[in-house]
Protein backbone atom coordinates (compact mmCIF):
# COMPACT_ATOMS: atom_id res chain seq x y z
CA UNK A 1 0.00 0.00 0.00
CA UNK A 2 0.98 3.75 -0.51
CA UNK A 3 0.00 7.01 -0.01
CA UNK A 4 1.03 8.58 -3.49
CA UNK A 5 3.79 11.34 -1.95
CA UNK A 6 6.83 10.45 -4.11
CA UNK A 7 10.00 9.94 -2.36
CA UNK A 8 12.06 10.17 -5.11
CA UNK A 9 12.66 10.33 -9.36
CA UNK A 10 14.82 7.52 -10.49
CA UNK A 11 16.52 6.95 -13.21
CA UNK A 12 16.19 4.04 -15.61
CA UNK A 13 19.28 2.79 -16.39
CA UNK A 14 18.66 -0.57 -18.83
CA UNK A 15 15.10 -2.17 -19.87
CA UNK A 16 15.49 -5.41 -21.48
CA UNK A 17 13.03 -7.41 -23.20
CA UNK A 18 12.89 -11.04 -21.57
CA UNK A 19 10.12 -14.07 -22.17
CA UNK A 20 7.08 -13.35 -21.34
CA UNK A 21 7.78 -9.71 -19.85
CA UNK A 22 10.99 -7.07 -19.39
CA UNK A 23 13.40 -6.49 -16.68
CA UNK A 24 14.02 -3.26 -15.55
CA UNK A 25 17.15 -1.68 -13.62
CA UNK A 26 16.74 1.64 -12.13
CA UNK A 27 19.08 3.87 -10.18
CA UNK A 28 17.19 5.07 -7.04
CA UNK A 29 20.18 7.15 -4.64
CA UNK A 30 19.94 7.10 -1.28
CA UNK A 31 16.27 5.59 -1.43
CA UNK A 32 17.71 2.66 -2.55
CA UNK A 33 19.22 1.99 0.66
CA UNK A 34 17.85 -1.18 2.99
CA UNK A 35 16.35 -2.50 0.06
CA UNK A 36 15.80 -5.83 0.14
CA UNK A 37 15.12 -8.75 -2.27
CA UNK A 38 10.83 -9.09 -2.11
CA UNK A 39 10.55 -5.52 -1.30
CA UNK A 40 7.61 -3.66 -3.16
CA UNK A 41 7.95 -0.23 -4.74
CA UNK A 42 5.93 2.10 -6.52
CA UNK A 43 7.20 2.73 -9.88
CA UNK A 44 5.58 5.46 -11.88
CA UNK A 45 2.16 4.38 -9.83
CA UNK A 46 2.83 0.50 -10.71
CA UNK A 47 3.51 -1.66 -8.07
CA UNK A 48 6.93 -3.83 -8.89
CA UNK A 49 8.71 -6.32 -6.65
CA UNK A 50 12.67 -5.85 -5.96
CA UNK A 51 14.50 -8.87 -7.52
CA UNK A 52 18.14 -7.48 -7.22
CA UNK A 53 18.89 -4.50 -4.85
CA UNK A 54 22.44 -2.22 -5.94
CA UNK A 55 24.06 0.03 -3.85
CA UNK A 56 22.32 2.74 -5.58
CA UNK A 57 19.37 1.29 -7.14
CA UNK A 58 17.57 -1.80 -8.17
CA UNK A 59 16.38 -4.54 -10.27
CA UNK A 60 12.72 -5.58 -11.00
CA UNK A 61 11.07 -7.64 -13.25
CA UNK A 62 8.00 -6.83 -15.79
CA UNK A 63 5.34 -9.37 -16.65
CA UNK A 64 3.50 -9.13 -19.91
CA UNK A 65 0.14 -7.94 -17.67
CA UNK A 66 2.59 -4.94 -16.35
CA UNK A 67 3.69 -4.13 -19.87
CA UNK A 68 0.64 -4.22 -21.61
CA UNK A 69 -1.82 -1.97 -18.53
CA UNK A 70 1.07 0.32 -17.60
CA UNK A 71 3.54 3.07 -19.56
CA UNK A 72 5.91 0.77 -18.33
CA UNK A 73 6.49 -0.69 -21.83
CA UNK A 74 7.40 2.53 -22.69
CA UNK A 75 10.70 3.07 -20.75
CA UNK A 76 13.68 3.55 -22.20
CA UNK A 77 17.38 4.34 -20.55
CA UNK A 78 17.38 7.49 -19.07
CA UNK A 79 13.80 7.98 -18.90
CA UNK A 80 13.01 9.52 -14.84
CA UNK A 81 10.56 7.98 -13.26
CA UNK A 82 8.93 8.76 -9.99
CA UNK A 83 9.21 6.26 -6.64
CA UNK A 84 7.80 5.66 -3.23
CA UNK A 85 8.00 2.56 -0.95
CA UNK A 86 5.54 1.66 0.73
CA UNK A 87 3.47 2.62 3.82
CA UNK A 88 4.27 1.45 6.86
CA UNK A 89 2.05 0.51 10.22
CA UNK A 90 2.14 3.67 11.78
CA UNK A 91 2.94 6.06 9.08
CA UNK A 92 1.24 9.24 8.54
CA UNK A 93 -1.24 9.37 5.58
CA UNK A 94 -0.07 12.36 2.92
CA UNK A 95 -1.94 11.48 0.15
CA UNK A 96 -4.61 8.76 -0.13
CA UNK A 97 -4.28 5.09 -0.26
CA UNK A 98 -2.68 4.12 -3.06
CA UNK A 99 -2.24 0.29 -4.44
CA UNK A 100 0.06 0.38 -7.32
CA UNK A 101 -2.21 -1.79 -9.31
CA UNK A 102 -2.68 0.90 -12.25
CA UNK A 103 -6.48 0.95 -14.02
CA UNK A 104 -5.98 2.18 -17.15
CA UNK A 105 -3.32 4.68 -19.32
CA UNK A 106 -4.33 8.14 -20.02
CA UNK A 107 -2.69 11.22 -22.42
CA UNK A 108 -2.52 14.68 -21.10
CA UNK A 109 -4.54 16.32 -23.30
CA UNK A 110 -3.14 20.22 -22.09
CA UNK A 111 -1.79 21.86 -19.80
CA UNK A 112 -1.90 25.66 -18.61
CA UNK A 113 -0.17 27.85 -16.44
CA UNK A 114 -1.89 28.69 -13.42
CA UNK A 115 -0.30 31.08 -11.01
CA UNK A 116 3.41 29.41 -10.08
CA UNK A 117 1.52 26.02 -10.64
CA UNK A 118 -0.04 24.40 -13.93
CA UNK A 119 -3.39 23.05 -14.63
CA UNK A 120 -3.18 19.88 -16.78
CA UNK A 121 -6.13 17.82 -18.55
CA UNK A 122 -5.53 14.27 -18.90
CA UNK A 123 -7.69 11.97 -21.05
CA UNK A 124 -8.96 8.64 -19.60
CA UNK A 125 -10.61 5.66 -21.19
CA UNK A 126 -14.67 5.18 -20.99
CA UNK A 127 -14.29 2.23 -18.41
CA UNK A 128 -12.76 4.89 -16.01
CA UNK A 129 -15.51 7.12 -16.05
CA UNK A 130 -17.78 5.85 -12.87
CA UNK A 131 -14.47 5.80 -10.66
CA UNK A 132 -13.64 9.82 -10.71
CA UNK A 133 -15.48 12.33 -8.84
CA UNK A 134 -15.05 16.02 -8.13
CA UNK A 135 -12.86 16.52 -5.66
CA UNK A 136 -11.87 12.20 -5.24
CA UNK A 137 -8.46 11.52 -5.76
CA UNK A 138 -6.52 10.27 -8.20
CA UNK A 139 -3.17 8.72 -8.68
CA UNK A 140 -1.40 10.02 -11.40
CA UNK A 141 1.89 8.21 -12.23
CA UNK A 142 1.95 7.30 -8.43
CA UNK A 143 1.28 11.11 -7.60
CA UNK A 144 -1.65 11.95 -5.51
CA UNK A 145 -3.28 14.43 -6.68
CA UNK A 146 -7.40 16.33 -6.57
CA UNK A 147 -9.87 15.80 -9.34
CA UNK A 148 -10.23 19.61 -10.26
CA UNK A 149 -12.30 19.25 -13.01
CA UNK A 150 -14.06 15.95 -14.67
CA UNK A 151 -15.74 15.49 -17.89
CA UNK A 152 -17.35 12.62 -20.14
CA UNK A 153 -13.64 11.59 -21.27
CA UNK A 154 -10.99 14.08 -18.99
CA UNK A 155 -10.24 15.55 -15.85
CA UNK A 156 -8.27 18.26 -14.38
CA UNK A 157 -5.94 18.66 -11.65
CA UNK A 158 -4.07 21.59 -10.33
CA UNK A 159 0.00 21.07 -10.27
CA UNK A 160 1.40 22.80 -7.02
CA UNK A 161 4.90 24.13 -7.71
CA UNK A 162 6.44 21.27 -5.23
CA UNK A 163 4.54 18.78 -7.56
CA UNK A 164 5.96 19.72 -10.89
CA UNK A 165 9.80 20.38 -9.25
CA UNK A 166 9.88 16.82 -7.34
CA UNK A 167 7.94 14.54 -9.65
CA UNK A 168 7.91 13.73 -13.93
CA UNK A 169 4.99 15.75 -14.07
CA UNK A 170 7.03 18.55 -14.21
CA UNK A 171 8.94 17.48 -17.82
CA UNK A 172 5.94 15.81 -19.00
CA UNK A 173 4.52 16.85 -22.54
CA UNK A 174 0.88 17.10 -24.19
CA UNK A 175 0.22 13.49 -25.52
CA UNK A 176 2.38 11.61 -23.33
CA UNK A 177 0.94 8.60 -21.40
CA UNK A 178 0.44 8.31 -17.79
CA UNK A 179 -0.67 5.34 -15.87
CA UNK A 180 -3.99 6.43 -13.66
CA UNK A 181 -5.75 4.74 -10.44
CA UNK A 182 -8.50 5.65 -9.32
CA UNK A 183 -9.10 6.05 -5.65
CA UNK A 184 -9.41 2.61 -3.91
CA UNK A 185 -12.76 3.37 -1.90
CA UNK A 186 -14.42 4.78 -4.97
CA UNK A 187 -13.79 1.20 -6.62
CA UNK A 188 -15.02 -0.92 -4.20
CA UNK A 189 -18.46 1.37 -4.14
CA UNK A 190 -18.72 1.10 -7.36
CA UNK A 191 -18.56 -2.74 -7.19
CA UNK A 192 -20.97 -2.90 -5.01
CA UNK A 193 -23.62 -0.82 -6.52
CA UNK A 194 -22.71 -2.96 -9.67
CA UNK A 195 -23.19 -6.33 -7.51
CA UNK A 196 -26.55 -5.12 -6.28
CA UNK A 197 -27.72 -4.29 -10.19
CA UNK A 198 -27.07 -7.55 -11.06
CA UNK A 199 -28.78 -8.93 -8.37
CA UNK A 200 -31.94 -7.03 -9.51
CA UNK A 201 -32.08 -4.34 -6.18
CA UNK A 202 -33.49 -1.19 -6.86
CA UNK A 203 -33.20 0.45 -3.53
CA UNK A 204 -31.39 3.35 -2.91
CA UNK A 205 -27.80 2.49 -1.31
CA UNK A 206 -28.06 3.89 2.25
CA UNK A 207 -25.68 5.27 4.78
CA UNK A 208 -26.51 2.43 6.60
CA UNK A 209 -25.53 -0.20 4.14
CA UNK A 210 -22.23 1.55 3.45
CA UNK A 211 -21.62 1.20 7.48
CA UNK A 212 -22.08 -2.35 7.14
CA UNK A 213 -19.76 -2.82 4.20
CA UNK A 214 -17.30 -0.74 6.03
CA UNK A 215 -17.42 2.72 3.41
CA UNK A 216 -18.54 5.17 6.29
Amino acid sequence: MFTGIIETIGTVREWAAKAGGARLHIGAGALAEGLRVGDSIAVDGACLTVTTPIADGFTCDLSAETLDRTTLRALRVGARVNLERPLRLGDRLGGHLVTGHVDAVGHIADRIPQGEGQFARIRFPAPLGPLLVMKGSIAVDGISLTVAELSRDSFGVALIPHTLDHTTLGSKRVGDGVNLEADLLGKHVARLLATRAEAGERRELTLTQLEEHGFA
